[in-house]
């Protein structure tokens, strides 16, 4: 368990130093968070309300902190280019990433063309408790495509790196709205001061073994 705990903070930390370096990025992922959790929450209530939650608000914030806000030129913090990054990302990087939204984009369009997806499901009717039709199937497989993406990238860690990693990062994943929530809560109002990119003092500071990273 020391081992489990040990590696879940130095991915924790990694992705925190490599990836949300703006405060942009950092308020999105705040909006994400917060967002999740009420999906988590709409879990237990109407499932197909947190696919449409989870990707529609969740999932379009985060990535988006990522593809257009986070720098991508040299990281002149961890003294490392943005390839050397991308390459030992343990989660899903850029180009993994636009394979995984356009299967979310997908979805939609093919089950408007279809909507019995041509033939496989029995398309929803109208009894949903808070989404039907539609947008209840949009939701199912939206979750499902979260669920199956989730699952296919822990299961190629388990080959990559080992069990063990894969199962931190699929640890890391469920967490993560409650971590970004403590970690970003500040963001915000730093950016409406005006800064845009954190200074990471405690990056240079090294400091990879606090589990909350206190923003400077």
């Amino acid at each position: 368990m020391n081992e489990f705990m040990k590696l879940l903070r130095e991915q924790r930390w990694d992705d925190h130093r490599f990836y949300h370096q703006c405060r942009i990025n950092q308020s999105l992922h705040l909006l994400s968070a917060l967002s999740f959790l009420v999906a988590y929450a709409l879990l237990f209530v109407d499932p197909a309300a947190a696919g449409l939650l989870g990707w529609g608000v969740s999932m379009v914030s985060r990535q988006a902190g990522h593809f257009f806000f986070e720098p991508r030129g040299y990281d002149r913090v961890n003294d490392v280019s943005f390839q050397y990054k991308e390459d030992v990302k343990v989660g899903y990087n850029l180009r993994r990433k636009v394979v995984l939204m356009g299967i979310w984009v997908a979805v939609p369009v093919l089950l408007a063309v279809s909507p019995s997806l041509f033939g496989l499901i029995e398309p929803a009717g109208e009894t949903g408790l808070l989404v039907s039709g539609y947008w209840h199937d949009v939701g199912i497989f939206w979750l499902a495509l979260g669920v199956g993406g989730l699952l296919f990238r822990t299961v190629h860690l388990f080959f990559l790196q080992g069990v063990m990693a894969g199962l931190c990062w699929m640890s890391k994943i469920l967490t993560d709205p409650v971590h970004d929530v403590m970690l970003y809560w500040k963001s915000p109002f730093y950016l409406l001061r005006g800064q845009r990119l954190d200074p990471m003092e405690h990056v240079a500071a090294h400091e990879p073994e606090a589990e909350d990273v206190s923003l400077t």
